[in-house]
């Protein structure tokens, strides 16, 4: 399900590079978050499930940064949070 959101990702991408929509959307953001924590019955806490959400909206992201980038040039694969995660 991941790989085929990462799918939909690409095209939103070049669908945002097209029209000059911007990537980062943090209303978009709190309104999935807080639909992921009115859907959840457990046995996560909302505050984990939301921390999950959070890294997978930031892997799209990137992957629809990659998209814009001019010239198919893609710069360091590096995510927001991937300074604050100590795998």
């Amino acid at each position: 399900m991941l790989s085929e959101r990462a799918r939909a990702a690409v095209a939103i991408g070049k669908l945002k590079r097209d029209t000059s929509l911007p990537i980062y959307e943090p209303e978009r953001e709190q309104i999935v978050f807080a639909n992921v924590q009115e859907a959840n019955r457990g046995p996560l806490p909302g505050r984990d499930l939301v921390r999950i959400y959070e890294r997978i909206i930031d892997v799209m992201r990137n992957v629809q940064k990659e998209e814009i980038v001019v010239g198919g040039e893609t710069a360091k694969s590096e995510t927001e949070l991937d300074s604050e995660v100590n795998d």
